[in-house]
């Protein structure tokens, strides 16, 4: 679908929720490398490290949230590529992710088409 080696971040607290959004990636990208981070601080530690193309970020998560985590990737990295991934889609903290800086916004529990929409527009 888009470039080839895609390098994908994907922070959630939760190793199921993180391997059902991998799982969804690989349906629609094959060439992806994929970077774990369990907490908003370790999300925001790899990003610095690792460069990836397209971050998929949680917004409940421990140590330090997703929205806080897209504030500081956003600071050290103005044109990051940053997709919130939660259940608690409340207006308030949709508004507070974009506002922080996130690009696009998917409800869990994750729908396939959604991520390739996401996907698509993004990864050209």
């Amino acid at each position: 679908m888009g470039k080839e080696n895609v390098k994908i971040l994907v922070g959630d607290d939760s190793i199921l929720a993180r391997k059902q959004l991998k799982d969804t990636i690989l349906k629609f990208e094959e060439s992806v490398e994929f970077i774990d981070a369990t907490n908003g601080q370790e999300a925001v530690d790899l990003y610095q490290k690792e460069k990836p193309d397209i971050v998929f970020l949680d917004i409940v998560m421990p140590v330090k949230d997703g929205i806080t985590a897209v504030s500081e990737i956003i600071q050290e990295d103005p044109s990051a590529l940053i997709v919130m991934v939660s259940s608690v889609g409340t207006q308030v903290q949709l508004k507070a992710a974009i506002e922080a800086g996130a690009k696009d916004f998917v409800q869990k529990p994750i729908k396939p088409d959604q991520i390739q929409n996401v996907l698509a527009s993004h990864l050209k």
